[in-house]
């Protein structure tokens, strides 16, 4: 649905953009994730038609964009402020982008009762509009949007103001609603968890290029470099040396670990070079309570500090045979007691759970 092929954009000296190459498939939902000034929003603002580009080409729906205007782009934004008109009812914001159809009155209706049915907003037409919550002037600008029968919807960081369990609320509703109107949705954000919650792929950017694009779990099990890693969610990091790498395995002195083996499928770079470090998740350690015994392998550790969630528990732990502090997770299942700071432990890990960095 949509092409960029080798997109740059410059703002005077400041090269925004700098040689994106990448494609959106049609009817997926597809996120843009990266830190604040990473040119992800300007991208989003290519396809829009709101930003020209310096060099390359973005197709949409296998046309040239370059000489569309925006109002004959095959495609619709919700921004961030979602834009909503206070001083008109919900069914007039929702209509609003339809007068020039001149449509008859029953079929504007229709077109609006439907719009407002789909987001879950049925028979609040005659509201007005600065009257609804956050949430539901959220809902009014997908609606307004969505009735346009886009075939891309482009979505600025739209959940940015809602609280966090609306937010949640949201995620989930924005991804039933893709599935449902089956179009091409696009999604601008700088929250790494609404990315992998709500993505069939994501490009994560860096000052202006596509870092790494791939669905949310490669993402979040194999990063292809210590950057993506350190961006995506909580990655611990342990200093290493490769000892030595053939085909089916690569052999390194972790420290606190010691002498694993790494397959190589779980590298995030093939470079050269005896230096690097080992990567892993807070979840893929677990604590060996009393009589446990490790399934893989197992390391002593003292706890350092405890950060308790309700549904989990965070453990900062200093393993044996390191000064670094490593984060692990534990699930607050009945009858697993929550351990106090000072406690010596046990700490079980899986080699299958590392990635190498080089």
């Amino acid at each position: 649905m949509i092409e960029f092929k080798d997109v740059h954009k410059w703002y005077g000296d400041y090269h925004a953009l700098r040689g994106i190459s990448a494609t959106i498939r049609a009817g997926e939902f597809f996120s843009l994730l990266g830190p604040s000034g990473c040119g992800k929003t300007t991208l989003l603002r290519t396809i829009a038609g709101f930003e020209g580009i310096s060099e390359g080409v973005v197709l949409i729906d296998g046309k040239d964009a370059t000489d569309i205007p925006p109002n004959k782009r095959p495609t619709n934004m919700v921004f961030q402020s979602y834009a909503i008109f206070p001083h008109l009812t919900v069914a007039q914001n929702v209509g609003f982008g339809l007068r020039k159809q001149r449509l008859a009155k029953a079929d504007l209706d229709a077109r609006v009762a439907e719009a407002l049915e789909m987001v879950g907003l049925k028979g609040y037409g005659a509201r007005a509009a600065h009257a609804l919550s956050g949430g539901q002037r959220q809902r009014v600008a997908l609606a307004r949007a969505l009735i346009l029968k886009p075939k891309v919807l482009l979505l600025d960081e739209p959940l940015s103001a809602l609280d966090k369990k609306m937010r949640e609320q949201m995620q989930v509703e924005l991804i039933k609603l893709q599935r449902q109107v089956g179009i091409t949705f696009i999604l601008v954000t700088h929250d790494q968890e609404e990315a992998l919650v709500m993505s069939d792929r994501i490009a994560v950017m860096f000052e202006g290029e596509i870092a790494q694009l791939s669905d949310a779990e490669t993402l979040y099990r194999r990063p292809n470099s210590r950057r993506v890693a350190d961006f995506i969610g909580t990655m611990n990091f342990l200093p290493a040396e490769v000892i030595s790498e053939t085909a089916g395995s690569i052999e390194v002195e972790a420290q606190g670990f010691g002498r694993i083996h790494v397959d190589p499928k779980q590298a995030a770079s093939e470079a050269p070079g005896k230096s690097a470090s080992i990567g892993f998740r807070p979840e893929t350690l677990t604590i060996l309570h009393e009589g446990q015994q490790a399934t893989d392998r197992e390391v002593g550790a003292v706890i350092e500090e405890v950060v308790y969630y309700g549904d989990m528990t965070y453990y900062d732990v200093k393993i044996d045979g390191t000064q670094k502090m490593v984060r692990l997770s534990m699930r607050n299942v009945f009858g697993r007691p929550v351990l106090d700071r000072g406690a010596r432990t046990r700490i079980a890990w899986s080699p299958g759970a590392l990635v190498l960095f080089r």
